[in-house]
């Protein structure tokens, strides 16, 4: 493996995981938000980066973190504008809810481009990497696209990683089956753990949680 690559992780632990409170309480969410962002952290570190959070409050883990409560774009930007990223000094920004993200498919991040991005399912942006000091994220709505723009707005090179294990971020109680299905982690432990198992009774594949 080549030379390290530095790796923002985005951490909200005092706000995890709103859109699972139907199937999770606060102190679950918590919990579960924890799992998964262990296991990208574990990933990224096995994948050749030097992962850091990105947190919005302190963590306790062993591991670098950069406290900053303020919203994600500010927060990423600031950190962007701090490192001035270049070539010679890449930087990695990775979503801490990729709970099937593998040192493999996070590896693609390191190919060749300016800027490479790894979109979401639902048009956000999972991961990027950027080589171009005066380029700048905007995770509001369908940010896939707009990072595209922002790239070649400052004339970076694009290059897109392809990779369904990283399109898919765990928010919805949906999402959950994936983890149960390809996750093998600290994320599918826990739902195993809390009693999550899968039910295909329908034709389709779901989650239900054992009373």
């Amino acid at each position: 493996m080549s030379d390290r690559v530095d790796a923002l992780v985005p951490f909200a632990p005092d706000r995890p995981k709103t859109r699972l409170a139907d199937v999770l309480t606060p102190a679950e969410r918590r919990g579960f938000a924890n799992a998964m962002a262990t296991d990208v952290l574990a990933a990224l570190e096995a994948a050749g980066f030097s992962p850091e959070l990105l947190a919005t409050e302190p963590t306790g883990r062993d591991v670098p973190e950069t406290v900053d409560d303020r919203p994600l774009t500010e927060a990423v930007n600031a950190a962007l504008a701090d490192r001035a990223p270049s070539p010679a000094s890449p930087l990695a920004v990775v979503m801490a809810d990729l709970a099937l993200a593998t040192p493999r498919a996070l590896s693609r991040l390191r190919g060749s481009g300016d800027v490479v991005l790894a979109a979401g399912t639902g048009g956000g942006t999972n991961a990027v990497l950027t080589r171009h000091p005066a380029f700048r994220v905007d995770y509001h709505g369908a940010s896939y696209l707009d990072h595209l723009r922002a790239a070649r707005d400052v004339g970076a090179t694009v290059r897109e990683a392809d990779s369904r294990l990283l399109a898919t971020d765990v928010d919805e109680r949906d999402d959950l089956a994936e983890v149960l299905v390809h996750g093998d982690g600290a994320a599918r432990d826990w739902l195993r753990d809390a009693g999550f198992e899968l039910d295909a009774g329908d034709g389709r594949v779901s989650v239900v949680r054992e009373e």
